[in-house]
């Protein structure tokens, strides 16, 4: 499989860079573009599904390849795989039934490969404003395909606008639902890795009241009270629509503790006015416990390109392609070293990258299972294997 990646500001300057890659005789079948709201998405499509080649695409909050970070542009990873060794599996989500979608994808997914691997993809926010439930999606996939099944990918970003996020193939577009990039994993490997690189700062703490994704109390105190004291806003306390996702320089995660010993980022978006609770992400449970985190650095970036270098170690050859799914959440947070983490990986794997700041992640910790996860780096090597 020869992979390659092209960039642009238009349809135009897109279609340029594209006939400049198959000048040599690349002939590409799949392209995976990353691509703004602000950019005509149709257009592209169009254009890309004109030269036969199949499209997994979605909206962004920022896009980048090897060497190139844009905001409000477009950048595509194509391949020229066989078009047996993958499918596209597409389905709108119907009232918020996140689960019985999820359930039709994999179910296609298994019509067509018995051992089926995903590149996943999702709305990240209804166009009511509402949140996609990513927890829920994980979990359904899992149920059917079992938890040994690999699928890495993250939803789709609107530039933050938070009115509505969008999928799309090269005949398709919704903007509630899913779709997934169904590779034969007899014929094609994802080998990846979620991971953020904040630290635990100071003691556990305890959710000792919530509901669903409201967490009322911390150790017994009033939640926002305790978020806002740590991030020293104690301003902030009981304003009104104040609203963590709109003001970022704030946005610190919670490292959450799993039952199954795995940790997890899970992240306030915003503080409910009527009853002075924490809204978050990802439900969080009574009784749970968390550590807020410490002011990031580049021990975040050293981090994540340490285990990524420690995978590469233990492979026998090079992978074809690399994805990376970001958080939306990171570049405001941890400013240039979003950069640092992602040209750290393309140098590392030397080969062909491509990737999205998404409104949450989807894939495996080190050593861990599958999961839904918010302020990750997620990064996955594609390679056909050989015969």
């Amino acid at each position: 499989m020869n992979a390659k990646t092209i960039k642009g500001k238009s349809t135009e300057e897109i279609k340029t860079a594209l006939a400049e890659s198959m000048a040599d005789g690349f002939n590409p079948t799949l392209a995976i573009v990353f691509i703004s709201v602000k950019q005509d998405r149709k257009a592209v499509a169009a254009m890309l599904h004109q030269k036969n080649i199949e499209i997994f695409g979605a909206t962004s909050c920022g896009e980048f390849i090897d060497g190139f970070q844009s905001d409000g542009g477009i950048v595509i990873l194509l391949l020229d795989i066989k078009k047996e060794y993958f499918t596209i599996c597409f389905n709108d989500v119907e009232n918020e039934q996140v689960a019985s979608a999820a359930s039709f994808i994999a179910k296609d997914a298994l019509q067509h490969f018995k051992n089926p691997t995903l590149l996943l993809t999702s709305c990240g926010v209804y166009g009511n404003g509402k949140y996609f439930d990513g927890d829920e999606l994980v979990k359904a996939l899992v149920q059917e395909l079992g938890e040994d099944c690999v699928f890495f990918g993250g939803m789709a970003g609107d530039d933050w606008a938070i009115k509505n996020s969008y999928v799309f193939t090269g005949q398709k577009e919704t903007a509630n639902g899913i779709a997934a990039l169904v590779f034969d994993a007899d014929k094609v490997s994802l080998l990846g890795m979620a991971i953020h690189g904040w630290k635990p700062l100071g003691i556990a703490r305890k959710v000792t009241k919530s509901e669903g994704n409201k967490v009322f109390s911390i150790d017994g105190k009033p939640a926002a009270d305790m978020y806002l004291k740590y991030l020293g806003m104690t301003d902030k306390t009981g304003e009104e629509n104040f609203d963590m996702f709109k003001d970022l320089s704030v946005h610190f995660p919670f490292i959450a503790k799993r039952k199954d010993g795995e940790t997890v980022i899970k992240s306030p978006r915003s503080i409910d006015a009527a009853s002075n609770a924490l809204v978050m992400d990802i439900e969080m449970e009574e009784g749970s416990e968390f550590h807020f985190t410490t002011p990031p650095d580049f021990e975040i970036s050293e981090e994540i390109i340490a285990e990524a270098t420690l995978v590469k170690n233990e492979m026998k050859s090079n992978p074809d392609a690399l994805l990376i799914f970001s958080c939306a959440g990171r570049p405001p947070v941890l400013g240039p070293l979003t950069v640092t983490e992602n040209e750290g990986l393309a140098n590392l794997w030397q080969v062909p990258m491509a990737g999205f700041y998404t409104y949450g992640e989807f894939g495996r910790t080190k050593g861990g299972k599958q999961h839904f996860h918010s302020a990750m780096c997620c990064w996955v090597t594609i390679k056909e294997k050989e015969n």
